[in-house]
């Protein structure tokens, strides 16, 4: 008799009664790939090694369930006993059930909108449909909401980082599980189930047989590519489809006239992956030549593959029906003159449009891999104009001629993508940080002549000689002294920009990103080297890339507003904005203010900062774009964007917003296709709400403003201190953290091609916030998105004077969270994390710090906020269970923990060997390969965890 399968402890599907369980599609999905994964470790491994993934699995259930030593005990020895070999299949088996539970919960998501929008109900929060029933009950008309899409800007942003994970040979296998589950779903005969669970299990296979981890170090160059994957499977057509899917929610919503939108583009999509220098030695001018040719290429070959088409779909005849006498023209000036072809002049058109596409790809420098050789010679585009333009004479000529139908179907899509990606795809930003920006004008200044030490001036000595130095004419540079490499390379940087955006357009390139901006001048300073490299005329008061401060510690949050209001007074930087059409962005770091102060703490700092920042830029007269710098996790501003939009204070979504996609984010919310274009359309749904939605003085709420701000500043304070006492102040805690987490291997593994750490210390201050946050994650404390929420409140709560005034302070809380979108969102987000936290876990952990006064004594620090945590929490909210307000999110973290905890366990014992090691013996990959592995596997299974 054969053993089971490996089990997701799931019901069966039959026992369920019919039409009760919406998920048990969810668990017989998980249920098969279950199995079938199962089928393959016994295939490929052996019985053997299917029986000891099936014993760890139980008794790590056990463990979990029953609270049970011996069962504690009984792990920890099977552990012991494997061999390298056999300790990383079992590590392989258990991350790519967490891959397969990923994919079937994706599809699960589509499954229960297609369900919803087959039967009719009303339309979902987070949903376009949703956002314009409200904004038309509050009295907003079609021709407010389409002059808000005209102007607005939503642009999703695509970071790499040291902690990403995910190779594209695993994902392209993941995509066609994918799509074979989907195909389950429509009604199948008995031999074509059998062919599709055949083909789910080879495809499995592939999985099993191809390797999870890169063994080189991740470079620029892969990060490039890894980003681009995304573009093919979801991008370049479902971001096109969302802007039709907008336009029919505006017919269908108010007159039932196509909406007016000109040439709208409210959602373009931006990257950091190339641009990005800020502590990352590897990119540089190079990298985003590369990146904009990488880009192009990608889009080339979409574009080259879509007209390819279009020329077969399109072969309507004139002697049938007419055609425009400029779509005739446009006919006759493509090098196509085949006698065949002669009635067909969309087709000789398309032909034409063809080959001046594969001109423009070449003279781009756009290598294309699927270009097929044109009919003849033509001319390249002069600009994406030129493209659209030709693509529009076909549509206008379809539309007057009968064809109408026959636009939708693909040109539409197309004109769209010409309309939205142009030629550079995604606009690529530049970031670095303002202390390099101060080294480099130091050296340039001292070796013409300026002043020998830049960096000892006084603040008003520094802006006044920048103002001086705008005002000037001549360069500072000269090409017959010699440079440092700092001072080449972030000079080439610029210059490189300046030729993009010469060779791709204005909008490949468009801004610079200041890393710790902590004065006006670190501001004018990239103004100043912006002039040295052409991208600035101070004369025309011109300049080609907006200069955008980035806030991202404690102190740089409630620095903000004074620094924007100098910035935005000073007369040069008046008529650049008035250039940028009276807009200035500021971006706001969630991570480093996490981890300056806290996951309190940086929230309300950030809602301070954006309060104040509106005043500034009302009273200056200037448009505020935010681009918030979010993380995947809790602790670095994760969470739902929908809930995140809907949170900000009043006037901070203005119709423009961007905000950072990282790592494994990227992967959850835009590898499958219908799930990304859902998440691009809560983005539009949730600035639709924030930006439109009228917000009336509300005597009630702004009363209740005037009563929740003061707490929460308090509580914050009360956070902060908590925190930092214990991160900060206490002795050893550094200690504790390197050895409790796995921050060391993640330093030290191909995760990225950014070192973890700014500097090479092992100080809290010089990591970076993404691998802190990523530890945490790894030993399920992700103590950034919750520590000091606990000794916050009830401190605050035990300062009452008495009973009464303790019970009106807790109404009060739960006051702030009924009616405060901010404070709900806030415990909302933390409710998520503490569903995710596991003490069990982290204890296992903390066996590793061979100090066994410091683990007790920072370990049951951290258990007793815990504990605190949660106790205040449910004072709050009134639920002692978490996730109440969502219970899929909450069985599906249940349903994964059978598989995510003895990874866990694993990582634990894989480190203690890796540890154990001489440095001679630490060159055995074996050993590396499996912690790689089981950060993989935990990554996937928590999903937000980059």
């Amino acid at each position: 008799m054969d053993k089971p399968a490996l089990d997701v402890n799931a019901p069966d599907v039959k026992d369920q009664p019919a039409g009760v369980d919406k998920d048990a599609p969810l668990k017989e999905d998980i249920r098969l790939l279950g199995r079938l994964l199962g089928d393959v470790l016994r295939e490929q491994e052996g019985e053997a090694v299917f029986d000891v993934v099936e014993t760890i699995r139980q008794t790590a259930v056990r463990f979990r369930r029953e609270d049970d030593p011996q069962a504690g005990a009984e792990l920890t020895g099977l552990l012991k006993k494997l061999t390298r070999e056999e300790t990383n299949s079992v590590v392989r088996a258990f991350s790519y059930f967490s891959h397969l539970a990923n994919i079937a919960e994706d599809q699960h998501h589509v499954r229960r909108r297609r369900a919803h929008m087959l039967a009719g109900t009303k339309a979902q929060p987070s949903t376009v449909a949703y956002a314009l029933e409200r904004l038309k009950s509050a009295g907003v008309d079609k021709s407010a909401v389409e002059a808000f899409l005209r102007d607005a800007l939503i642009s999703p942003v695509l970071t790499a980082h040291p902690t990403e994970v995910q190779r594209k040979s695993i994902l392209d296998a993941e995509h066609d599980i994918a799509r074979l589950l989907a195909e389950r779903d429509l009604p199948l005969t008995p031999k074509e189930a059998a062919h599709n669970q055949m083909l789910l299990q080879a495809r499995i296979t592939t999985l099993w047989q191809t390797r999870m981890l890169r063994y080189e170090k991740l470079t620029v160059a892969d990060e490039i590519e890894n980003a681009l994957s995304y573009y093919k499977s979801t991008f370049l057509r479902e971001l096109p489809a969302m802007y039709d899917d907008v336009e029919d929610e505006l017919a269908a919503h108010y007159d039932g006239a196509k909406a007016d939108l000109g040439d709208a583009a409210y959602m373009q999509m931006g990257s950091w992956i190339g641009g990005d220098r800020d502590g990352n030695p590897n990119v540089n001018g190079d990298t985003m030549r590369r990146a904009l040719v990488r880009q192009s290429t990608t889009l080339f070959d979409f574009y080259l593959d879509q007209v390819h088409a279009l020329g077969a779909e399109l072969s309507t005849s004139t002697l049938l029906v007419p055609a425009s006498e400029a779509l005739q023209v446009l006919a006759e000036d493509s090098p196509d003159h085949s006698p065949h072809r002669s009635d067909e002049p969309y087709r000789r058109a398309l032909i034409g449009i063809y080959a001046r596409l594969a001109a423009t790809a070449r003279a781009l420098g756009a290598s294309s891999n699927i270009l097929r050789k044109e009919v003849g010679h033509a001319e390249p585009y002069l600009d994406p104009a030129e493209f659209h333009a030709e693509l529009q004479l076909l549509a206008d000529s379809l539309q007057a001629n009968h064809g109408a139908i026959l636009v939708k179907p693909r040109l539409a899509g197309l004109l769209r993508a010409a309309q939205v990606f142009r030629f550079h795809l995604a606009s690529l930003d530049m970031r670095q940080t303002s202390d390099v920006h101060e080294k480099v004008l130091a050296e340039l200044f001292a070796r013409v002549g300026v002043t020998p030490d830049y960096a000892a001036l006084s603040e008003d000595d520094k802006v006044k000689l920048l103002l001086d130095e705008l005002a000037q004419p001549r360069l500072l540079y000269t090409p017959y002294e010699d440079y440092s490499e700092v001072t080449q390379s972030e000079l080439g940087v610029l210059h490189a920009a300046r030729e993009i955006r010469q060779r791709y357009g204005t909008r490949a390139i468009r801004n610079y990103i200041i890393s710790h901006t902590e004065t006006v001048s670190d501001l004018l300073e990239v103004l100043l080297l912006q002039k040295e490299a052409g991208l600035l005329r101070p004369r025309e008061g011109e300049c080609d890339v907006m200069v955008i401060p980035l806030f991202e510690t404690i102190p740089d949050l409630q620095r903000a507003g004074d620094i924007m209001a100098a910035w935005m007074a000073l007369d040069p930087v008046k008529r650049m904005i008035a250039q940028q059409g009276q807009l200035q962005e500021v971006m706001l770091g969630y991570s480093d203010s996490n981890k300056d102060g806290g996951f309190m703490t940086s929230n309300w700092e950030l809602y301070q900062a954006e309060l104040k920042l509106v005043r500034v830029f009302e009273d200056a007269g200037v448009k505020l774009r935010l681009f918030h710098g979010r993380g995947g996790t809790v602790g670095r501003g994760g969470g739902p964007s929908y809930n995140a939009i809907l949170a900000q204070p009043p006037g901070t979504v203005n119709g423009q917003i961007r905000l950072t996609e990282q790592g494994e984010i990227i992967s959850s919310k835009f590898s499958n296709p219908e799930i990304g274009r859902r998440n691009l359309e809560l983005l539009v749904a949730a600035t639709l709400e924030a930006g439109l939605t009228p917000h009336d003085e509300d005597r009630v709420q702004v009363e209740r403003l005037t009563r929740f701000e003061p707490v929460m500043a308090e509580l914050s304070q009360r956070a902060y201190k908590a925190y930092r006492d214990l991160v900060y102040e206490t002795p050893g805690f550094t200690d504790y953290f390197f050895a409790a987490t796995p921050i060391a291997e993640i330093a030290e593994l191909n995760l990225g091609s950014r070192p973890a750490s700014r500097k090479s210390t092992r100080r809290i201050e010089d990591l970076r916030a993404i691998p802190w946050g990523f530890s945490w994650g790894q030993c399920r404390l992700l103590l950034p998105g919750w520590f000091g929420f606990g000794a916050a409140v009830s401190s605050w709560l035990g300062d009452a004077s008495g009973d009464g005034e303790r019970e009106q302070r807790q109404a009060l809380l739960q006051e702030m969270f009924e009616h405060w979108p901010f404070f709900a969102t806030l415990l909302s987000n933390m409710d998520m994390v503490l569903a995710k936290t596991d003490l069990a876990i982290a204890s296992r952990y903390a066996e590793l710090v061979p100090d066994a006064a410091l683990r007790e004594r920072i370990f049951k620090r951290i258990t007793e906020e815990y504990a605190e945590t949660l106790r205040c929490l449910t004072l709050v909210t009134g639920s002692d269970e978490r996730l109440a307000a969502n219970p899929l999110l909450a069985r599906s973290i249940q349903n994964r923990f059978a598989y995510l905890d003895p990874l866990n366990h694993l990582q634990v014992e894989l480190i203690e060997r890796h540890r154990a090691l001489s440095e001679q013996e630490k060159v055995d990959e074996r050993v590396h390969r499996g912690i790689h592995l089981s950060i993989n596997g935990v990554a996937a299974g928590l999903r937000n965890t980059g």
